[in-house]
Order: structure tokens, then C-alpha cells, then sequence
């Protein structure tokens, strides 16, 4: 299924009607199953759902590394949109998962906290390197370009380069999708990297930096109290309203250096 669709809108402007075909973004239940058990269903936007199923197992620590999936399918039913995992997972619980949200209330700090360590990266950028991410950010969102519907997640190495950038109308899929793509080529633990996202910064997007072992979040918007609070536990760095030449950085500002 592709990303987008046109329909036929009835677009105003100042006082005359026009009807256009106008392009939107996809949303869509994806049922991920793990050895023929239904997990959860995400609603997301089709695209990269192997990297999407992958990176949702490993970020919520249902698997331990990338040798733990053995094969990802899609369903074999008919009008059945879902993924069939074949891997060593030890999960137990059952979850939904809607686009504007994530899951809710299925992790809390000390949960993380027994599961992940907290991170000892040295790892470090200048305040140059930070100040450019958003553009890039924002240039490669082909997606967006059309519909201005998606959000993005962007990884980026020391020097700001963009490596990997994934779409998704939940900004939580998105970066599932990153970290999943990282994952499945085996790239995995990321300490060298940044993690950029469009929007706001929340727990759940903390807690999957965390497992992939991303030293620094920064965001195009705030951040959460427990996002926050959750990235000091973790000795990572969050930065937020990274926009222009300007960011507030809410936890760990030694990472950030001056030029």
C-alpha cells in the first residue's frame, strides 16, 4: 500500500469554493503477530513495516538484538493486514497502539530503569552541528512535502550527516522504524548517533533512544515532565525546540559543546 491517497476536497479560498483532488497520508491497522500470536495492532502509515515490527520488539524489550527474529512476513490471510514474526520472544503482554499516542501506560521509570541501564556514552557535538539538523530534517520528508500530515525521525552521525530518515503519522512508529532499520542491519547499539524528531519529545520516544543506546534526542518541540525526568535517569541528553540557531537542552548539556 502506498503512503498517500487523493481525494476529491472542496478547498476554500477568501470567499469562492473550488473542488481538487488533494493528497493525503495513509493511516492503516497493522497487526504485528509474534509465532502466529497476536501482539498488538499499530495504526500507521504503510511503508517500512518490517523495520516498524522490528523496532517495536527491540524498544520494548521483547528481543535482545536483531539475531533474535528470524523471519518477518506478511500475514498469508486474506484481507489481513499483518505482519508474522518468527522469534526468540519471551513477551507477555499484550498491547494497542493508536498514531497520535503510542501505548499508553504499558512502561513506567522504574520499569525502564530495570530493564536498561543508564548510558555512559562520551559521545559529543558542537552546537553547529545541532543547528542544522532541522532543515535536514525537514528537506527529506518527501512524504510531508505532498501531504503535510506525517511526522519524521531522522539518525544522524558526529558530523550531522543525515543516515537514516523514516515517515510515519505517529512519531513514535517513526522512530521505531529508524531504530528497526538499525537493528535489521545490525548497527546497533548507537552510541555514536543522534536521534532528531519532528514534534514534540515524550517518554516513549526516551525509552526507545534508551534501548538503542542513543545518547542525544533533540526535538522540533518540548519536552515531557517524564520525558525529561526519564532522559536524567538515563544519562541522556534531550534536547528540545531545536529550531534555527536556538534549542533548550533539558538534561545532560555536557554533550553539547561550544565551537
Amino acid at each position: 500500500m502506498e503512503p498517500t491517497s487523493t481525494k476529491l476536497i472542496t478547498r476554500w479560498t477568501d470567499t469562492e469554493p473550488i473542488q481538487i483532488e488533494d493528497e493525503l497520508v495513509v493511516e492503516e491497522p497493522l497487526e504485528i503477530r509474534v509465532g502466529q500470536q497476536s501482539l498488538i495492532v499499530v495504526m500507521r502509515t504503510p511503508g517500512h513495516d518490517f523495520e516498524l515490527a522490528a523496532g517495536f520488539l527491540y524498544t520494548e524489550s521483547l528481543i535482545t538484538s536483531g539475531d533474535d527474529i528470524e523471519i518477518i512476513a506478511y500475514c498469508d490471510e486474506e484481507d489481513s493486514e499483518g505482519l508474522d514474526l518468527d522469534a526468540e520472544s519471551g513477551w507477555q503482554r499484550n498491547f494497542h497502539a493508536n498514531a497520535s499516542c503510542g501505548l499508553c501506560g504499558k512502561m513506567t521509570i522504574e520499569s525502564v530503569r530495570q530493564q536498561v541501564q543508564p548510558l555512559n556514552s562520551g559521545f559529543h557535538a558542537n552546537q553547529g552541528v545541532f543547528y542544522k539538523l532541522n532543515d535536514q530534517l525537514r528537506k527529506a520528508q518527501s512524504v510531508f512535502e505532498k501531504t503535510g500530515g506525517l511526522h519524521a525521525a531522522g539518525l544522524f552521525d558526529e558530523k550531522g550527516e543525515l543516515l537514516i530518515i523514516r515517515e510515519d503519522i505517529g512519531r513514535h512508529n517513526a522512530v521505531d522504524k529508524v531504530i528497526g532499520h538499525a537493528l535489521l542491519a545490525d548497527l546497533v547499539p548507537l552510541e555514536q548517533h543522534i536521534l532528531m524528531v519532528s514534534g514534540r519529545a515524550s517518554f516513549e520516544i526516551v525509552q526507545k533512544a534508551l534501548f538503542a543506546r542513543i545518547p542525544i534526542i533533540a526535538a522540533v518541540s518540548a519536552a515531557s515532565t517524564l520525558a525529561v525526568d526519564l532522559a536524567e535517569e538515563g544519562n541522556l541528553t534531550l534536547i528540545g525546540f531545536m529550531r534555527g540557531q536556538s534549542m533548550a537542552v533539558y538534561s545532560c548539556p555536557e554533550r553539547v559543546h561550544r565551537e
